[in-house]
């Protein structure tokens, strides 16, 4: 091989890493943003979910206070 062809060479090595590795770069930044927008989903509907459950446990204290409001009535005779 002549001097020329060993350069021509190494040059066509390294532009063909450098490809490859554009490449999987590329490929590894979509995965990721497609994983991030599906972790927001996922979060979007437990926050949701959460907030459905909050207010189920919202009402149950709300009856649990009337009804001791109405206990104490009861055993206190207090009118109110």
């Amino acid at each position: 091989m002549t001097d020329a062809q060993t350069w021509t060479l190494i040059v066509g090595v390294l532009t063909t890493f450098v490809a490859i590795i554009g490449l999987v770069g590329a490929v590894f930044i979509r995965v990721i943003r497609a994983e991030i927008g599906g972790l927001r989903s996922e979060m979007g509907g437990l926050r949701s979910e959460m907030v459905v459950r909050f207010t189920a446990v919202n009402e149950r204290l709300d009856y649990l206070d009337r009804d001791v409001q109405a206990l104490m009535k009861h055993v206190f005779h207090r009118p109110e």
